[in-house]
């Protein structure tokens, strides 16, 4: 499975509010905007390098907002992807509107495709609609944008929340799969892989990123720290914890490191 949080291209000078202040909505220049044909042809190309390395039955989660969404959906089209869901991530802690002309931006889309058009994709069915109390999932998720405690080591001006990644990993991917981040950030999905017993391999070509990314693994190694991340990821269940999963002390592998192409 991939997991792959783009630029989104909404560094235009704009402002949003943070822990109460106004900010700059700029991210840094890796999220301008190039225009419609550049932009376009950004996301042609690494979802094109991505699809080289899922397996037929493999799926794609991409995250965006109206400022690049569209232009992932009709890369995947041309790139022969099944569109399965588009999941509209309505955010419960959403920053004010300042300027009091129009509606409060309060949610991201996240897009679910699976490789081949007519190979069976994994779906864990069953999982999901117990952890909606009992009825089918639908593809609006209410969940909190990212709070204070997934700070701890630091942070990403795009960090998700450990709790949505966590439901993206726990629908689609079986215990120990390999799980691809092409734009890992500050590694939020090899975070969640990590407690919920997947393999994770995640791409970052910033050097302060990756040291963050280090700190925020190696905090995992404190047994109380993980066990209290794994419950903030359950915690917008209805099920008990120990009903889903169990955490275990780690077990080393020592397989290959990625299969590329099966």
């Amino acid at each position: 499975m991939i997991f792959a949080d783009p630029p989104y291209f909404l560094s235009n000078g704009g402002i949003s509010v943070q822990s109460g202040k106004q900010v700059s909505v700029n991210k840094g220049d890796w999220d301008k905007s190039q225009g419609f044909e550049k932009d376009n042809d950004f996301n042609r190309q690494w979802i094109s390098l991505c699809r080289d390395k899922l397996k037929k039955d493999g799926t794609i989660w991409v995250s965006g907002t109206y400022h690049n969404i569209f232009s992932v959906a009709q890369m995947l089209n041309e790139l022969n992807f099944r569109i399965l869901n588009v999941i509209t991530w309505a955010k419960t802690n959403p920053p004010p509107n300042l300027s009091c002309r129009f509606f409060t931006h309060s949610t991201e889309f996240i897009i679910w495709a699976r490789k081949e058009k007519r190979t069976p994709h994994y779906f864990n069915y069953d999982l999901m609609k117990s952890i909606n109390g009992g009825t089918q999932m639908r593809d609006v998720w209410s969940l909190p944008a990212i709070a204070k405690w997934e700070k701890s080591c630091g942070k990403h001006p795009t960090q998700k929340p450990l709790p949505l990644l966590g439901r993206i990993i726990l629908a689609s991917t079986k215990p120990n799969s390999w799980i691809l981040d092409p734009f890992s950030g500050s590694a939020t999905t090899g975070i969640a892989a990590n407690i919920l017993g997947r393999r994770y391999l995640g791409l970052e070509q910033s050097y302060d990123f990756l040291e963050l990314s280090k700190k925020r693994r190696i905090e995992l190694d404190e047994f109380a720290i993980k066990e209290k991340y794994k419950e903030k990821i359950y915690k917008y269940s209805d099920v008990p914890l120990q009903n889903i999963l169990e955490i275990r002390e780690a077990e080393h592998y020592y397989g290959i490191d990625l299969p590329i192409k099966e």
